[in-house]
């Protein structure tokens, strides 16, 4: 017997297969003719793992407005702006706005999240405040904290021993923005430090590394040098890295293959990335994103991030990671099938690899972690960003919608069919 058994689901690579959990664990996969105390039908549907995020901010989630709207939607605006609201923030709407963050990730199949914290407050106001969110969402999310120095490790003048108090207190990931110290070489000693930092504490390391239009914004080199000398490689990462999208492409031939040699991995936002960068520019305009397919040919991890949702830097955003994976295609011209179908693959299984998740995955062993979705392949889920019919965390059904069946009658016509089976079951 089993707890529960979900039922001829479609797996990411297009096997059929039955689920059988007990517990919180998966316990067997196959034709399983054994009973359980509950079954999810899920032919036809689509099974994967759950989505994961590797880059967010969640100490500043769902506060777009406050206490003003960014006019210019640049970043450095968006900068000062988050340190207006941090002047009025308290601890209690910083936990409540991400419990509200986290019910909705969590019903989008959304079940683990790198967030960033910022550590250049001496209060450190938004660290407590992730932290007691950790211990509340962890039966369902798994929060991983990066002390993060918004304002610069060696620019903002106590931000260096915040950031060691934030890790002192369980934040789990070392984070810094190098380009946003004074100057070229103070960017590349805080990479130094940190990366030091991380590997006498035994902690993973992700910088928010060159998120600028500046070509010559370089820290990604720095980063890749010292993850090989500390030997970081499959703890580290370098989030945002869109300078490389302006780069000399003879100095990227030179640059991938050390991110590659140090197993430096990199995560793109796309959704960010494209409306906060370009922005002074006329036309041509850049669009910010990095070198996606250029760094995945050379073997190095690449994961879509979400990064912000209604926040100071962006007015928008769902929690759901197909949205992200979808623009983050339109983008980096992954319109191949098998491009679109590594596009899934980044919001899921390359994200839990970056984030270093032990039990991830759908396999016998792994925690009971997954979500059903109303399509018939990767590729369709992409194309429809589909309702999510169930999600299971830990072995539990924390989240249900009935599928859409909804169907559009006009005059002289017989009635449609729902919009999944009216396209086709096509592929992916």
């Amino acid at each position: 017997m089993f707890d529960l058994i979900v039922k001829g689901g479609t797996l990411p690579d297009g096997s059929v297969t039955d689920i059988g959990i007990r517990g919180d664990r998966i316990a067997a996969m196959g034709l399983l003719e054994a009973g359980a105390a509950r079954v999810i039908d899920a032919t036809g549907d689509l099974v994967s793992p759950p989505f994961v995020d590797p880059h967010f901010h969640m100490d500043a989630t769902l506060s777009y407005g406050q206490p003003r709207v960014n006019a210019s939607g640049t970043l450095l605006e968006g900068i000062a702006l988050w340190g207006e609201l941090k002047e009025i923030v308290t601890i209690e709407a910083m936990v409540q706005r991400g419990l509200d963050y986290c019910d909705w990730a969590a019903s989008m199949g959304l079940l683990a999240i790198r967030s960033h914290v910022d550590t250049c407050d001496d209060r450190l106001l938004g660290v407590q405040a992730m932290l007691e969110l950790r211990e509340k969402v962890k039966d369902y999310i798994d929060l991983q904290l990066v002390a993060f120095p918004q304002d610069g490790f060696y620019r903002d003048p106590t931000a260096r021993a915040n950031t060691l108090r934030a890790l002192d207190m369980g934040v789990d990931v070392v984070g810094g923005i190098p380009h946003f110290e004074r100057t070229m070489e103070e960017g590349a000693a805080s990479v130094v430090e940190l990366c030091r930092i991380a590997a006498d504490r035994g902690l993973m390391i992700d910088l928010h590394c060159d998120e600028t239009d500046d070509p010559h914004s370089r820290h990604v080199e720095t980063l890749a040098a010292e993850v090989h000398r500390h030997g970081l490689g499959g703890r580290a990462a370098g989030s945002h890295l869109t300078s490389m999208h302006s780069m000399d492409n003879y100095y990227v031939s030179k640059l991938l293959p050390l991110m590659a040699e140090a197993g430096l991995a990199a995560i793109a936002n796309p959704l960010i990335n494209i409306v906060l960068q370009g922005r002074h520019d006329t036309f041509p305009k850049r669009r910010g994103l990095t070198r996606v397919k250029e760094m995945q040919a050379m073997g190095i991890p690449v994961g879509w991030g979400q990064d912000c949702v209604l926040d100071p830097w962006y007015s928008l955003g769902t929690a759901d990671m197909l949205d992200v994976a979808f623009m983050g295609l339109h983008v980096a011209q992954m319109t191949h099938p098998a491009e679109m179908a590594r596009c899934f693959q980044m919001v899921t299984e390359v994200n839990a690899q970056i984030l270093n998740l032990p039990d991830y995955g759908l396999r016998v062993g792994a925690r009971a972690d997954l979500v059903v979705l109303d399509a018939g392949g990767t590729i369709e889920a992409l194309r429809l960003r589909p309702a999510r019919l169930a999600v299971v965390a830990r072995g539990r059904v924390i989240a249900e919608r009935a599928r859409n069946d909804a169907r559009l009658s006009l005059p002289g016509r017989a009635p449609s069919v729902n919009r999944r089976h009216a396209t086709g079951r096509t592929g992916g």
